[in-house]
């Protein structure tokens, strides 16, 4: 559904991803974990063609990146950086939006309302709501129209304890039914409830992989980032 070979992509100060591996198949959560600046978000951008790399594949959906058809992209529901929404739009209105964007039923949205709880400020102008409600907003229309590729960088972020549920609940439902998921977070003992793998990204490329199920995750994240860094220090 996802895949990444060598993949690398510099920015001007030694930034970016340098030979990136990653795949995610069908009905499979992966967890992309990784110090600020270890190249999460950039790998992201990539797999959805936000950027282009300087070497290296990206499939996505079984096309390459590039020549993916738009039926294709309906079939992607993503969110990275911030919520593609327009402040001067309600609520409603920004999730019909992006129904219509999409091609697909505007019924969708009085569901995603009530999955997400965002009944109460339906009618509100975006630019009125608190960070948690337009990470909501943002989510809702990212997932109303069950994508088969799913990719979510730091999804929780502003959100209450009970969002947070919902959200967990909404991707391991997309992955039972068959969905391929990519998240990226920084609270490993969220993502260890959901994924089937979490992969440690460092420096721009695949470190190694975390048993979600393993005993003390933060220690075993941070033991593989500071074995690598002693690596590449030696290698200089």
């Amino acid at each position: 559904m996802l895949r990444l070979d060598g993949v690398g992509r510099a920015f001007r100060g030694g930034g970016g991803v340098h030979g990136l591996d990653l795949h995610v198949a069908a009905g499979e959560v992966v967890a992309l974990v990784g110090l600020n600046g270890a190249g999460k978000t950039t790998g992201m951008r990539l797999s959805l063609g936000m950027l282009r790399p300087d070497r290296g594949s990206v499939r996505v959906l079984g096309h390459p990146v590039t020549r993916l058809p738009a039926q294709g992209w309906r079939d992607v529901g993503a969110l990275v950086d911030s919520a593609l929404a327009y402040p001067e739009l309600t609520v409603r209105e920004n999730l019909r939006a992006a129904a219509l964007l999409r091609g697909t039923a505007p019924a969708l949205v009085t569901a995603a309302l009530e999955e997400w709880g965002l009944q109460p400020v339906a009618d509100r102008r975006l630019r009125r709501l608190s960070l948690g409600n337009r990470q909501r907003v943002g989510l809702a229309a990212a997932l109303q129209h069950l994508p088969r590729l799913v990719v979510l960088d730091e999804p929780s972020t502003a959100l209450d304890p009970a969002s947070v549920i919902v959200l967990r609940d909404h991707l391991t439902r997309r992955a039972r039914d068959g969905a391929a998921v990519l998240v990226s977070s920084h609270h490993l003992d969220e993502v260890a409830r959901i994924a089937d793998r979490i992969v440690v990204v460092n420096a721009g490329r695949v470190v190694g992989e975390l048993d979600p199920a393993g005993h003390d995750l933060e220690r075993a994240f941070f033991d593989r980032v500071l074995a690598d860094d002693a690596q590449r220090q030696a290698a200089l």
